[in-house]
């Protein structure tokens, strides 16, 4: 067995089954989770990869609790629930773990006490776990100072994103080993157990309601009221545990869209969505399924009350008619509920989009075309509209409702949903005999051309007309009686903007 770092002067290696009080559900639970993260290989190595780090077969990963480190804190008030060290070869990375379960929060002050800690003992990071759920892949769920940031790595890990990995081994059937998949599955039992304090999202924040009923008066929404700020945040919080609900019933790893900007700032995209929410009374996010058509983009509509999920498809483009190209969606989604879907028509240029249910189009899919005979569709939007009105604004409903309409539009539209792909091209007929390509014939080809260029240049060069060109065929003379002017040339005038007659 391998010592503590040198930095630890004491430390319990992990427990699987813990010895702690009932009443110490973070200890308790976190150490379960510590043990498994160090003996179920894969489960290591996936949260280990979430963090940056890389695990080969010939890392190890030692998990501490109850530790006591060389450099205390200024108050020494502050203790790290636990110690991860990843040793790969002569190298080593180490992270300050701290938990919450249940309804406890982290705050600021105690994560930038962690980071102090952190930097005063060599750590390289700390790990924060808690049902707090971050605002993207790449932030945390608390606002840390800038300063602080630099004292160590920061990451943070929401239960549900440990437990849906989790999951996903079992469910895809990675665990190679029979006896890690058994632990494995018993940590996904205590964790889902009430006791274990892991919870999902489970409602909006108070902000939520204050700033729907403004919007439902009229009222000006300041990017900089704190009520605003809070509702943004818990929506981009939500859109992540939604993420990770649908990777639970998918078996496949969901992520919410962040551009590369934006996770490389958070506050960016935190301001993007104020704005958003300031100009449009609306919030969008969008959920990445892997091999999907599309992403799913969710609209939460302030104004109407309503949330739209909807899947952007590229009309496909061998197909000339509108009538085509919609019949080539209609197929797709030929079993699918019509209740609430609608399909949004794309056209070229400045034309507006047009709208019809699905029900309709089912019906008479030659309505599409009627409205715009001279044009043939560009896109759809597949769209499933869920009119909330009241629940809108309620703060637990709220969250049922998208928990409820996300999976159920995925299932009844997203899975059968298929992009548009060029076909592949063709060989030409006149090219089916490998010879007609072949050195022999591009050098006769070649040739021909050189040829035919060397004939032209060889022509005696045409009298020019008046205007610097060269007639075809006859004298200037001819030309000029063949121009298609209705009137003598003295009735012609060169104007800035080009010719124009005048009159006699």
């Amino acid at each position: 067995m391998t010592s503590l770092p040198a930095f630890a002067t004491r430390g319990e290696r992990a427990r699987l089954f813990p010895v702690l009080a009932d009443t110490s559900k973070e200890g308790r639970t976190l150490t379960i989770l510590l043990a498994c993260l160090e003996n179920v290989s894969e489960l290591g190595r996936v949260m280990l990869t979430s963090v940056g780090q890389r695990v080969s077969s010939r890392s190890t990963i030692e998990t501490y609790t109850e530790v006591v480190l060389q450099q205390a804190s200024a108050n020494g008030s502050h203790r790290p629930d636990g110690l991860l060290v990843l040793r790969s070869g002569s190298s080593q990375w180490t992270a300050l773990v701290e938990a919450k379960v249940g309804t406890s929060l982290l705050t600021s002050d105690q994560v930038e006490s962690y980071l102090d800690l952190a930097k005063l003992n060599g750590v390289d990071a700390l790990i924060t776990i808690s049902n707090q759920f971050p605002s993207s892949p790449s932030s945390h769920p608390v606002e840390i100072g800038a300063v602080a940031r630099k004292k160590a790595s920061l990451f943070h890990w929401p239960w549900m994103h440990v437990l849906t990995n989790a999951s996903l081994l079992l469910t895809n059937e990675e665990v190679a080993d029979r006896d890690q998949r058994v632990i494995l599955h018993e940590m996904v039992r205590f964790l889902t157990h009430q006791s274990a304090g892991v919870q999902g999202f489970a409602q909006m924040p108070a902000a939520w309601s204050e700033v729907v009923a403004a919007v439902q008066a009229g009222a000006t929404i300041s990017t900089n009221a704190s009520n605003v700020r809070e509702a943004v945040a818990a929506w981009h919080q939500l859109t992540v545990d939604l993420s990770l609900v649908l990777s639970r019933q998918l078996g496949r790893d969901v992520s919410v869209r962040v551009s590369r900007a934006h996770a490389a700032d958070p506050s960016a995209r935190q301001k993007a969505d104020l704005n958003f929410l300031a100009d449009a009374q609306s919030l969008s996010a969008g959920l990445v399924v892997p091999d999907a058509a599309a992403p799913i983009d969710i609209l939460a509509d302030f104004r109407k009350r309503a949330v739209t999920l909807s899947m952007h498809l590229a009309a496909p483009a061998e197909r000339q008619s509108t009538k085509a190209r919609l019949n080539w969606l209609l197929r797709q989604i030929q079993k699918s509920d019509p209740s609430n879907v609608y399909i949004r028509l794309n056209w070229r240029g400045r034309a507006q989009p047009t709208l019809h249910s699905l029900s309709t189009l089912r019906e008479s899919p030659d309505i599409a075309s009627a409205e715009r005979e001279e044009l043939a569709v560009t896109s759809f939007h597949v769209l499933l509209v869920r009119d909330l009105g009241g629940r809108f604004a309620q703060r637990r409903n709220f969250v049922s409702e998208l928990a409820t309409a996300v999976p159920a539009f995925y299932e009844q539209v997203g899975q059968h949903l298929r992009a548009w792909q060029a076909p592949a091209p063709k060989v030409r007929e006149e090219k089916a005999d490998p010879e007609s390509v072949g050195i022999a014939t591009l050098r006769k080809a070649a040739e021909e051309s050189a040829m035919a260029r060397q004939e032209k240049a060889e022509e005696p060069p045409l009298e020019q007309n008046a205007l610097g060109e060269k007639p075809a065929d006859g004298s200037m003379a001819q030309q000029a009686s063949n121009l298609p002017f209705e009137r003598p040339l003295e009735s012609i005038e060169i104007s800035k903007s080009g010719i124009e007659t005048i009159d006699d």
